[in-house]
């Protein structure tokens, strides 16, 4: 039987999880007043998100920048909402090895494939067809925008983005809050909160 799940942000990403066929979805959670009692994507806005602590359903951050779910997970943290409260979506359409693992609350939208022994961590945002490869670590929080594809053995930091369409070199690591444009071809590590864009990839205002 189907437990049932509250979206966390009246969001695009919202509407693209419920156009990907989630089930059991009884709402939506979301802090603009003027969405209250809206339908966004079929599904009705039924309170704010603090409105999760007073709720016992099932949960799924329904918002596109990585920062902004970790925000909204530390503010439910405070409010006394547990891990396990956050359920995962994995689109019918997605292919994940068996030897891979998917962190709960995180989101693998049509297309999306993961291979052999990759690890995706938590409310990580995985847009469709992606692909992400052998041994490859995705940090909590981080968004694969769609078309992103990774090498073997990447390693992507905790609340990265990587843009559509970017490619990343088996090995390398793209560090937290790290931005890679999109389109871009990465082949030398990101730092930690840089920029980079282009091909191949450089720091934001480097040119060749």
């Amino acid at each position: 039987m189907t437990q049932d799940v509250l979206l966390v942000g009246a969001s695009g990403l919202a509407r693209e999880v419920l156009a990907a066929g989630i089930t059991g979805v009884v709402g939506i959670l979301d802090d603009s007043e003027a969405l209250q009692g809206r339908v966004v994507g079929g599904a009705e806005v039924v309170g704010d998100i603090a409105h999760a602590a007073q709720r016992d359903e099932l949960l799924l951050l329904c918002v596109g920048p990585g920062a902004g779910r970790r925000s909204i997970v530390a503010r439910l943290d405070a409010l006394g909402v547990p891990p396990e409260r956050y359920t995962t979506f994995v689109a019918a359409s997605a292919r994940v090895g068996a030897s891979s693992s998917i962190g709960a609350g995180s989101i693998l939208l049509d297309g999306v494939v993961v291979t052999a022994d990759a690890s995706v961590g938590s409310h990580v945002v995985v847009m469709p067809s992606s692909t992400i490869t052998h041994d490859c670590v995705i940090g909590d929080f981080a968004t694969l925008a769609a078309g992103v594809t990774l090498g073997g053995s990447v390693r992507v930091g905790v609340a990265a983005y990587l843009g559509m369409n970017a490619s990343v070199r088996q090995g390398l690591r793209i560090g937290d809050t790290a931005t890679v444009g999109m389109g871009a071809v990465v082949l030398a590590d990101v730092p930690a909160a840089q920029t980079w864009a282009g091909v191949p990839a450089r720091p934001l205002g480097e040119h060749a």
